[in-house]
């Protein structure tokens, strides 16, 4: 396969899929990859019903996907509700394709700074009653756990997508460039940041920012 455009990634979108929608009726590809921040106001499928049929569709969650239980229950009871690529790997296209959705959370875990939680069962049983009781709230649900992470780690995959940006970027964090070197794979794209920019970081893994609203292709190339 060489194709680049068989693979398509979109940058946060924030309400906004029609430039994925463009994207998709131009290029054909076989998936597209959602990098999280949809801010849905309705069910995911409704936003994109027009390319349901023509395309896969997979994403990871981002940030904002977590700061209402509308925004939440839009995405993750959505129609994909289980084509989320978070902490597993997954074959697309003929590549394995491994996600991480959520943020790094300073309350739970804030590289390189040393976790304040170990998983998730050790936050609620330090927890008071009540909140035991009433489960994690979305915060918390949006924070990458550190146990979660070391379980991603040992996979193995040929492109990594996370919402959080590696150390190619100001904002982001070492800890997912190590991430990116311990899985093997040959590239990492990533929302969040609103930038659109390729790097190349340790054993020579690209890393591609996709900007909100952008589409690109496995070579970094911006979509229109």
């Amino acid at each position: 396969m060489t194709r680049h455009d068989r693979i398509l990634f979109a940058g946060d979108p924030h309400g906004n899929f029609q430039p994925l929608i463009n994207a998709v009726h131009k290029h054909q590809p076989e998936a597209v990859i959602l990098l999280g921040d949809y801010d849905l106001d309705k069910p995911l499928e409704d936003y994109l019903g027009e390319i349901a049929e023509m395309t896969q569709i997979w994403w990871i969650a981002g940030n904002h996907d977590f700061q209402s239980p509308c925004k939440h229950r839009n995405l993750f009871q959505s129609a994909f509700k289980d084509n989320s690529l978070h902490l597993k790997v997954t074959e697309i296209a003929g590549l394995k394709i491994a996600g991480l959705g959520g943020i790094f959370l300073g309350r739970v875990w804030y590289p390189p700074k040393e976790p304040k939680w170990t998983d998730k069962q050790h936050f609620l049983v330090n927890q008071p009653q009540g909140l035991k009781n009433g489960g994690m709230t979305l915060k918390y649900l949006s924070a990458i756990w550190p146990d979660e992470f070391q379980q991603l780690k040992a996979l193995n995959a040929d492109i990594l997508v996370t919402h959080e940006a590696p150390g190619s970027h100001r904002h982001g964090f070492q800890a997912i460039t190590e991430l990116a070197v311990a899985m093997g794979v040959k590239q990492l794209f990533h929302g969040h940041l609103h930038e659109n920019y390729s790097r190349i970081i340790k054993h020579n893994i690209k890393v591609h920012g996709v900007a909100n609203h952008a589409v690109s292709d496995l070579l970094g190339n911006l979509c229109s």
